[in-house]
């Protein structure tokens, strides 16, 4: 069976969505992923994570052949487009390693043909779009490489793929044109850029949303060491004045993009991007400040404190690097005991967290680490600290 589009590590967050939209339009798509569980669960018509409205279009589908996904890296000689959806990680160093895609990629080598287009989709290091280039030239392969960078605001996925303009990279004007007939099936508008301007694009837009949140958090911090309120301070600010309509309210920043993307930027830079690094000490700051505070007001070392909401934004399911759990750390050591819950994250993901009952009934502190809509009224008698200003219940 031969397939209009194999997407590569198409099991995730960013490339089921695509891989299922794609389609839903027609598009004869293949899921490779080497997670025979999520697999298994794609071919069952069941999402590995959640997304909103994916899994009926998932399962549509299936019912019509449209989308497929296996384990067997041969599939990637049964078409002639690749999107490989590989980024860029950056190690315990926060240096990236640049060298993951090539590495990835040689897995599926053997199955590779000439007049195949490969479009890169992950976030990836500044070059790297040219360094995958030339291992197509090295390897003796005659393939169109472009770069279409994921811009999409996770479990907005439905929505934000068929609404925003698409970025489209590639050196060649044929490569260009093969990769924005495919994102033009989906997109309502396609943007040309350089490879190298559109790899910038991607890190640009996730350190811009990092730094704008390190500003609000910084505000906060310092409101919060006079006593003062953030909330109060920035509905003045914002009310009716659209020079400050887009300030942030304080929270935990994080998520597997925004600060990875941030360390990419301080890398290519020579670490000399000051913004970025000074924006991540604020961020990842921000447990640790609060915990502070807290023992500043309460006597911390004998309470028990529960954390409501352990994944990294309200409404999901996804832990990568949530500052929840950077706030758990700190509250073992400072606190009495913790406890944790989140309506989101399944007890296979995290095996620690407790119902919400539970730590109502046996928390002396709440903490509002995520603000899932579940704890937006919610009933308590303990004091709740909501840096995020969203409850109608907190008691800072």
């Amino acid at each position: 069976m031969k397939f209009d589009v194999v997407v590569v590590g198409g099991g995730g967050h960013v490339g089921l969505p695509l891989a299922i939209m794609l389609s839903s339009k027609g598009v004869k798509t293949a899921v490779y992923d080497i997670s025979k569980t999520a697999v298994d669960k794609v071919n069952g018509g069941e999402m590995p994570f959640w997304e909103p409205g994916a899994e009926d279009i998932l399962k549509k589908s299936l019912d019509e052949g449209r989308i497929f996904a296996t384990a067997e890296p041969e599939v990637t000689g049964r078409t002639d487009c690749l999107i490989v959806v590989i980024g860029t990680p950056v190690d315990e160093h926060l240096n990236p390693d640049p060298h993951a895609i090539t590495g990835a990629l040689s897995d599926i080598r053997p199955f590779m043909k000439n007049g195949q287009l490969l479009v890169l989709r992950s976030t990836i290091y500044p070059g790297v779009t040219r360094q995958v280039e030339e291992t197509m030239a090295e390897w003796g392969l005659d393939i169109e490489v472009a770069f279409a960078p994921e811009r999409i605001a996770e479990h907005n996925a439905v929505d934000e793929l068929v609404s925003l303009p698409q970025i489209v990279a590639s050196r060649t004007d044929e490569g260009f044109r093969r990769t924005a007939e495919i994102f033009a099936k989906l997109a309502p508008e396609i943007v040309r850029l350089t490879p190298e301007e559109a790899e910038l694009a991607k890190l640009y837009t996730n350190a811009w949303r990092y730094v704008k949140f390190a500003m609000a958090n910084q505000f906060f911090m310092m409101a919060e060491s006079r006593d003062l309120d953030y909330e109060n301070i920035r509905y003045a600010m914002s009310h009716e004045y659209p020079r400050a309509s887009d300030v942030p309210s304080a929270g935990f920043a994080a998520g597997p993009c925004l600060f990875k993307d941030t360390m990419q930027l301080a890398a290519f830079s020579d670490n000399n991007f000051q913004i970025g690094h000074s924006a991540m000490l604020v961020n990842e700051g921000l447990p640790l400040f609060l915990v502070s505070q807290l023992e500043n007001k309460y006597d911390l070392k004998n309470m028990t404190v529960g954390v409501l909401g352990m994944a990294f934004k309200a409404g999901s399911d996804d832990i990568r690097s949530s500052l929840s759990y950077k706030l758990k750390r700190v509250l073992k050591f400072r606190a009495k005991s913790v406890l944790t819950t989140d309506p989101m994250v399944p007890l296979s993901t995290d095996g620690d967290l407790v119902s919400l009952e539970e730590v109502i009934k046996n928390s002396d502190l709440l903490i509002l680490a995520t603000p899932h809509r579940e704890y937006m009224t919610l009933k308590h008698s303990q004091p709740l600290i909501d840096i995020w200003g969203r409850t109608s219940s907190s008691k800072n």
